[in-house]
């Protein structure tokens, strides 16, 4: 990149490394880098662990979705928990609360 800086008048490089590249990194041919057989197996590794990982999360979001998305089958006369939750009106420390009051009894459904 030989963007020349308004104020400077010099390249980025030019600044930083006291010479301007002759060629960016990108456009280097492929068969005239030397990679050592280590780096080469190390970088097929990562290939591979990325794969893996991404694999790894669609398959997570799926059972997310699989799982997280379910209505209950609730009918009259179901005992169900109630939970504290959204009680605003019960006093005291959040962590001495009981999550869940007694079990009540489904009388109707809206």
């Amino acid at each position: 990149m030989k963007s020349v800086h308004y104020s400077t008048g010099q390249t980025p490089a030019m600044l930083r490394k006291g010479w301007t590249p002759r060629l960016p990194a990108d456009t280097l041919r492929k068969d005239f880098l030397k990679i050592h057989p280590t780096a080469s197996s190390f970088n097929i590794m990562l290939y591979k662990v990325k794969h893996h990982e991404k694999q790894r999360i669609n398959d997570y979001f799926e059972y997310s979705k699989q799982n997280s998305n379910e209505v209950p089958d609730l009918k009259v006369g179901d005992l169900v928990l109630v939970s504290t939750l959204n009680f605003p009106n019960i006093k005291g420390l959040r962590k001495l609360k009981y999550s869940y009051l007694e079990t009540f009894v489904i009388v109707s459904l809206h």
